[in-house]
């Protein structure tokens, strides 16, 4: 049976940029319809549209309002999808449990951002890409090549290929050959073991039935997160187009 594509219809949003007293299609992305039954062309879009029908631009009312100068915290109270931001928090927490850097517990913070605001295919490299202008490279590397080193096992640190993954992926997934080609090259690199210490913190289990605040690592990220004082996503940065995005994640264009 077709499904019909999930979307959402709102009217009349309180900020919406000027489309007050419309209703507004919200249109799921491409890069998350095609191949799917969710996929539209775009004159099937252009049809849905009516003398009061327009596509959404601005905030959407079904979700919580962003504050005008957003922090890394909003972000995760108001944006990241819980059940990710959650898994985050758990991991960095295990991380300052055992002892680790600061920069490291930050890295375990921060590795599927991606995931729970964005886009989830290469999500350490877009993660990555979204918190270089705020991290320390060392910490933007780890973020990005963790992607790599969770399927690759390594002894020497204790470290299994996770048997999670047996069941998400199949207990014949093999990783394609730019992933594979990525792990040779990165295995003698000078940060390797940072990454390596977030893949060693992930919890692949997703047991995390205790609750963890963002609060709880204000610490370390005051002290090595650069917090842009116009707030992520309108600060200029190469980046702040993807924090734009989670702000409005539903914008037509």
């Amino acid at each position: 049976m077709h499904e019909e594509p999930a979307r959402a219809l709102t009217a009349r949003g309180a900020g919406s940029h000027g489309q007050e007293g419309l209703d507004r299609l919200c249109v799921l992305p491409e890069a998350a319809t095609m191949g799917t039954a969710h996929a539209r062309t775009g004159d099937q879009l252009l049809a849905e549209l009516g003398p009061r029908r327009v596509f959404m631009m601005g905030d959407n009312p079904a979700l919580p309002t962003m504050p005008p100068r957003p922090a890394l915290a909003d972000f995760f109270r108001l944006r990241l999808e819980p059940f990710t931001a959650r898994h985050m928090l758990h991991s960095a927490r295990r991380a300052r449990e055992l002892g680790l850097a600061e920069p490291v517990v930050l890295a375990c913070l921060l590795h599927d951002i991606s995931v729970a605001g964005l886009l989830r295919s290469h999500h350490g490299h877009w993660g990555a890409q979204m918190v270089a202008p705020y991290v320390s490279e060392e910490v933007a590397w780890a973020i990005r090549q963790h992607e790599i080193l969770r399927f690759f096992p390594d002894a020497s640190v204790g470290y299994d290929y996770p048997e999670s993954y047996r069941q998400m992926f199949g207990p014949d997934y093999t990783p394609p050959a730019h992933v594979q080609d990525a792990w040779r090259s990165i295995r003698s690199h000078r940060w390797y073991m940072t990454a390596r210490l977030v893949t060693l913190n992930d919890l692949y289990t997703f047991d995390q039935e205790e609750e963890v605040d963002i609060g709880e690592f204000e610490d370390v990220i005051g002290r090595h997160f650069r917090q842009p004082v116009q707030g992520l996503g309108f600060d200029g940065s190469p980046a702040a187009h993807m924090w734009r995005t989670m702000i409005w994640p539903n914008n037509f264009l």
